[in-house]
């Protein structure tokens, strides 16, 4: 088994992108995807969308679209499993481009019934090409999407949402707005809804939600992933916390990223918060998160945890404590522990 967990494309979407892009990216995207590349990792927000033309989207589409999905779904999941039988009604999702998080929405609650969508962002390319995509959909909710035009900047009059996004977009933007985009964000929640923020799994991108978590706490929402708390983050100095999906290339995919290997892994740092009240009011974190990868001993596992103490602690699971000890070697980093249904024997402390 992986390390990492493996995120899939849903069909309809890797068919979309395959059929809209294969004809164009390839041979017109290196240029468009350097300067990709240099943003993405550049620490200067700027002052205009990022993907500036159709070339613009098309190179983003075929370059970060499966990752950005992937961390958006990953995130969802975790969400879901702290959030029971609650669904959202509408989901509204900030600077959402080409509409990732907008298929992880309609895949983690899946249904005809689906949740109703915005996607709101600057750039017209990213939202002509999302809707493009989203017209092959075999999900109604999902061709049914909404694509607004409206600047991110400043403090943006945002509509209610029952869950609202912030993905990979913080980083476009000075920390004023940053901040605005935030509190917008929160201030759009309506009672028993989540605000989901998620950045790249960098120092910087930690960084960003790190900041964001503090606002929607601030706020008074509740942190119900991927902490087990909503006190202060215990990751300081040089370490920050994020979390991995392995995300399969298709051939497209390894064209345009110049790649050999088969799959890639997108490192991504989120934060998942409930306004309470609501149908949301029976949510919770997990009692722990798991935050390194487990290490596995002869007759025992080692776990590094954050704790709902909210403190990092690391954890030996033995074998005599059976199913727990059973648990502890499926386990992955970003697990929450001890998984759901699992025998909740007490662990024992390393020394």
């Amino acid at each position: 088994m992986s390390l990492v967990p493996t995120v899939h494309l849903p069909d309809d979407l890797a068919a979309a992108l395959t059929r809209r892009l294969a004809a164009t990216v390839p041979t017109q995207a290196s240029a468009q995807v350097d300067r990709l590349i240099e943003n993405y990792r550049g620490a200067t927000p700027t002052a205009a969308p990022v993907l500036r033309d159709a070339a613009d989207a098309a190179a983003y589409a075929a370059y970060r679209m499966p990752a950005t999905y992937a961390a958006a779904r990953s995130a969802l999941a975790a969400l879901r499993a702290r959030t029971a039988g609650w669904t959202p009604a509408v989901h509204l999702d900030l600077g959402g481009g080409t509409g990732a998080a907008r298929w992880a929405v309609a895949d983690a609650w899946p249904g005809d019934a689906g949740p109703a969508g915005t996607v709101l962002d600057w750039s017209a390319a990213a939202l002509d090409l999302g809707r493009a995509l989203a017209a092959g959909s075999a999900t109604p909710s999902v061709r049914a999407t909404t694509w607004t035009r409206a600047p991110l900047s400043g403090a943006p009059d945002l509509p209610p949402a029952d869950l609202v996004t912030v993905s990979y977009v913080l980083g476009e933007l000075t920390p004023g707005d940053r901040a605005a985009l935030v509190d917008a964000a929160a201030g759009a929640a309506r009672a028993g809804g989540v605000v989901l923020v998620a950045e790249p799994g960098t120092p910087d991108g930690y960084a960003r939600v790190i900041a964001a978590r503090d606002r929607l706490t601030a706020a008074g929402f509740t942190v119900l992933a991927p902490c087990p708390h909503s006190g202060p983050c215990p990751v300081t100095g040089t370490d920050w916390c994020h979390f991995a999906a392995r995300v399969p290339r298709s051939a497209l995919h390894r064209q345009v990223k110049g790649g050999t290997l088969p799959y890639e892994d997108e490192k991504f740092s989120y934060v998942a918060a409930l306004r309470p009240a609501g149908a949301g009011a029976d949510a919770a974190p997990a009692a722990h998160r798991v935050v390194r990868h487990p290490q596995t001993r002869k007759g025992q596992v080692l776990l590094d945890l954050c704790a709902a103490s909210g403190d990092l602690t690391r954890t030996t699971v033995s074998k005599r404590l059976g199913p727990l000890y059973r648990a502890a070697r499926d386990a992955r980093w970003g697990d929450p522990w001890p998984p759901d249904g699992t025998e909740r024997e007490r662990p024992e402390p390393s020394e």
